[in-house]
């Protein structure tokens, strides 16, 4: 090594502690030039490369060029458009529901803002070799940005691509320093090192130009033809073929097909924030309405009228409180952790056929309108937590708040309150305690089909059979009251498998009656990917909800049966291209109705999913 290259090395240790961070090879200092002349070729390839590293990867590149993100210059630029495509481009899901992998429901992970001192970069230590290097960087020149989760992953292999634009990031700062005539901060020999770094990678800084430039006219496509600059839409279609190789209720084994379009507004004016707007119809109905309802059976209107299904809007109080206003049937599952990922879908498409296969009955008493707050703890910032160890969902819906008459509005009719706590010990293992009290009136129950009932339905039926045997008595229940009590538990054992559990015990008062106890439970399991990626098998067993004890007054029960009635599911969605799904399954159900009476029930379904 010659005493000239040396002695460069010594005087730059700033700069070329940048290039040892993120190449190996040392670049030889040949020759020293001028600050006219190095300031010309600065601008130069300024002009040529200007916002290049802004493509490169959102939110993990090494630099970038502070006071140019301004919200004037950027409103507008091809740069946010891209980025609202990218925030609004999914259904909503991860504003909407946590999972075991990420804990947050709306909080798309931040662009930390410009880095001031290395201390702000959470793995770097002072004993790291290239400390000083970075300390440098960021604090004398101030071109070095970590990542959103405020670490910088010094050991991380980076491309010849990132290593460019962070170069050329670093050439516009200097360049900005020597426009403003700052003395004795950028030196001529560090202006130097930049410029043979700029040649050196001056082939792939053109290509990167060129993917710019694509990256542009797509985006100005997309800004002319874009249904709205707030609002993205997402559309889901099934068909499905079903038979329930039994006689159903009305006598006779019958093969169907039915069908349910979704269109889905996801509207955010904030980036953080989610109103959420569902446009429902379909003709989809369930063989029985006691047991063995599928995902794509919960409808309102069976007719194919096109109806508002679902409307809430959804934002951040505090980074670590969100908060939920339900406008109409939203369920508990739009703001509270279900822990069973993969098998939850929203009574969507692409997770489990049944409603009882995609999450603890417990989430299904109780639904409409009303407030919804999560909180998050045990982290002080949330997105610079990997997980949150500690959350509390709780919330208050009604399903008739908007009904004026007496008994009935927000605080005067039916009812349900619900509160969670979520402990996630480990990233891949939660637990969740849930309580769930409400009340519902005698008319109400008359609706067995109606999704808020879904987790009572065998509830409902035994109070509809103690009426019958009292109206030669000229007596009526004044509804139920119930306490519900579940545990739900969600463990990743491997990226190939998750394995979930559930089970409810239901404390009922018969109002004017009795008292009734009612048990449920399952587990599932789920094998992502499996044969190929985006594909999902399914296994789920459990028991349906039963009444455990019914306590009337003496020669006013019904004598319900209340056999063993087991929940056994097998499925796998194939995954056929992005947007197309097929899913095959077969759910069996032992002693139909509770009794021993009745057949058991077998549904085989074929469903074919369209997403756009």
């Amino acid at each position: 090594m010659s005493k000239k290259f040396w002695n460069c090395l010594l005087f730059s240790q700033t700069v070329l502690g940048a290039v040892l961070v993120a190449s190996s090879t040392a670049v030889a200092i040949e020759s020293q030039q001028t600050n006219k002349v190095i300031q010309a070729e600065a601008a130069k390839t300024k002009n040529l490369l200007t916002n290049t590293y802004t493509y490169i990867r959102e939110n993990e590149l090494l630099a970038q060029i502070p006071g140019t993100n301004s919200a004037n210059s950027v409103t507008n630029s091809p740069t946010t458009t891209i980025r609202q495509i990218n925030r609004y481009g999914r259904e909503g899901k991860n504003l909407r529901q946590p999972s075991i992998y990420n804990t947050n429901i709306i909080n798309p992970k931040r662009t930390k803002g410009q880095v001031t001192s290395v201390s702000q970069l959470s793995d770097v230590q002072p004993t790291d070799w290239a400390f000083q290097a970075l300390q440098s960087l960021v604090e004398r020149y101030g071109c070095i940005v970590g990542y959103p989760d405020g670490t910088y992953k010094g050991n991380r292999a980076l491309t010849r691509f990132e290593f460019a634009a962070g170069v050329n990031a670093c050439l516009d700062r200097i360049t900005e320093l020597l426009q403003a005539s700052i003395q004795d901060t950028v030196t001529t020999e560090d202006l130097a090192i930049l410029q043979r770094l700029q040649e050196e990678f001056s082939a792939e800084l053109v290509i990167l130009r060129g993917r710019v430039d694509a990256l542009e006219a797509r985006a100005a496509e997309l800004e002319a033809n874009q249904f709205s600059t707030t609002t993205k839409l997402r559309g889901e279609v099934i068909f499905a073929l079903a038979d329930n190789f039994k006689d159903n209720a009305q006598g006779e084994d019958q093969t169907i097909f039915q069908h349910r379009v979704r269109l889905n507004f996801n509207t955010s004016f904030s980036g953080e924030d989610l109103l959420f707007t569902r446009l429902q119809a379909g003709n989809a109905q369930a063989f029985n309405q006691s047991m063995g309802q599928q995902s794509f059976n919960i409808l309102g209107r069976k007719d194919d009228v096109v109806e508002l299904d679902k409307l809430f809007y959804k934002f951040p109080l505090r980074d670590n409180i969100r908060v939920t206003v339900a406008a109409n049937k939203v369920n508990w599952y739009d703001f509270v952790p279900t822990l069973n990922p993969y098998m939850e879908d929203f009574d969507g498409g692409s997770g489990s056929l049944s409603a009882f296969g995609q999450r603890n009955p417990i989430y299904r008493i109780g639904g409409g309108k009303g407030l919804g707050i999560e909180y998050d703890f045990g982290c002080k910032n949330n997105y610079n937590c990997e997980y949150s160890p500690f959350s509390l969902s709780f919330g208050y819906l009604t399903p008739e708040g908007e009904n004026p008459h007496q008994g009935k509005g927000l605080f005067n009719g039916d009812y349900a309150a619900l509160a969670q706590l979520t402990f996630t010990p480990i990233k891949n293992f939660q637990i969740g305690l849930t309580y769930n009290h409400s009340y519902m009136s005698v008319g109400n129950l008359d609706d067995l089909d109606d999704e808020y009932l879904l987790g009572l339905t065998w509830v409902n039926n035994s109070v509809h059979d103690v009426n019958a045997a009292l109206n030669n008595l000229n007596l009526r229940s004044g509804g139920i009251s119930t306490n519900a009590y579940g545990l739900e538990m969600s463990w990743r054992a491997a990226n190939w498998v998750t394995i979930n559990g559930f089970g409810t015990y239901v404390d009922g008062k018969l109002i004017g009656l009795g008292d009734l106890e009612i048990w449920t439970y399952g587990a599932a399991i789920a094998f992502p990917d499996l044969f190929k990626e985006g594909s999902l098998g399914g296994i789920v067993v459990g028991r349906e909800p039963y009444i455990n004890e019914l306590d009337v007054p003496s020669g006013l029960n019904p004598g319900l049966r209340n056999d063993d009635s087991w929940h056994f599911e097998a499925f796998y969605k194939y995954q056929v291209t992005d947007n197309i799904s097929i899913t095959p399954g077969v759910t069996f159900i032992t002693n139909a109705n509770r009794s021993n009476d009745s057949d058991d029930f077998i549904i085989g379904t074929i469903r074919t999913t369209f997403q756009f």
